[in-house]
C-alpha cells in the first residue's frame, strides 16, 4: 500500500518498538563498553551482547509455558547475558560486581536517534504514542527521562507478562486504550515484529534504521508491501501521517 492510499482517520494509538527503532543501542552500548574496558572492541561486544537477546527471552517463555517459573525482567536477562559475554571476551575477572551491574544498566542510557524526539513530539499532537518494548518499565522510564522521549504511556512486556512476538503484547495495547486492533499501529525497524503485529490486526509502519548494527554492518531497509507505511525515520512518519 502506498502512503497516499493509507487512511489514518480511525488511527488512535501508535506503539513503538524501542531498541533500534527509537534508540541507537549499538553505538550506546559500544561507547559504554569502551569506557569500562579501554582497548576492547566495543562494537563487537555490543553485537555479542545483543545476540543473546532473543534466545534468553525464548527460554523464559518456554519455562513459563512449562510451569517452571515466572516472568523475568529484561534487566535481569541483560545481566545474565553480560556474564556470558564477559566470559567470551575473557573479561569476567576484570570487573567488580558493582561496576558490572552498572554496565548492565547501559541499556537504560541509550541515545535516541537524532530524529526521534522531534518526530515523536509531532506525532503526539495527533495520536497517543506509547512504547511496546520487551524492555521493563523501569528501564524504559529511565531511558525516556534521560533521552527526552515524550511518551504518553510506557507499555512493555512486563505489563503483559509476555515478550513480543506473543499476541498478548500487541492485543494488550489495544486493550489498554479500549481500541480495536485496527486502531493501533506498531512502528518498528524490524519486519518480524511488524509481521506479528499485523497477524493480530494492527496497522504497521516500518522505520528505516540502516545502521542499527553499526556503520560497518548496514542493514537492508527495503520496503515490504505488507506494511501500511514505510518511513525513512520518525520525522518522516510524522510527515506521512500529516502531523
Amino acid at each position: 500500500m502506498s502512503s497516499a492510499d493509507f487512511d489514518a482517520s480511525d488511527l488512535k494509538v501508535i506503539a513503538f518498538d524501542v531498541f533500534g527503532t527509537v534508540v541507537d543501542w549499538h553505538s550506546g552500548i559500544a561507547a559504554e563498553v569502551e569506557r569500562v574496558f579501554p582497548g576492547i572492541d566495543g562494537a563487537a561486544f555490543a553485537l555479542a551482547w545483543r545476540a543473546g537477546y532473543q534466545p534468553a527471552m525464548k527460554a523464559v517463555m518456554e519455562r513459563i509455558a512449562a510451569g517452571e517459573g515466572g516472568f523475568t525482567l529484561l534487566d535481569e536477562l541483560h545481566l545474565s547475558m553480560l556474564d556470558q559475554v564477559l566470559h567470551d571476551f575473557s573479561l569476567a575477572d576484570s570487573i567488580e560486581a558493582g561496576a558490572k551491574r552498572d554496565l548492565s544498566r547501559a541499556w537504560h542510557r541509550l541515545p535516541a536517534w537524532p530524529d526521534s524526539v522531534d518526530g515523536l513530539s509531532r506525532l503526539k499532537k495527533k495520536f497517543t504514542i506509547c512504547t511496546l518494548s520487551n524492555g521493563n518499565i523501569g528501564l524504559l522510564t529511565e531511558m525516556a527521562k534521560r533521552a527526552g522521549l515524550p511518551w504518553d504511556c510506557i507499555l512493555s512486556a512486563e505489563v503483559f507478562k509476555a515478550y513480543k512476538p506473543d499476541p498478548r503484547t500487541y492485543l494488550g495495547v489495544a486493550g489498554v486504550f479500549d481500541a480495536t486492533p485496527g486502531q493501533v499501529m506498531l512502528a518498528a525497524a524490524h519486519h518480524d515484529d511488524l509481521a506479528a503485529a499485523r497477524a493480530c490486526g494492527l496497522k504497521t509502519a516500518y522505520i528505516e534504521r540502516p545502521h542499527e548494527f553499526g556503520q560497518a554492518r548496514p542493514k537492508d531497509v527495503s520496503p515490504q508491501p505488507d506494511n501500511n507505511l514505510h518511513a525513512r525515520d520518525i520525522d518522516h512518519l510524522a510527515d506521512l501521517l500529516g502531523c
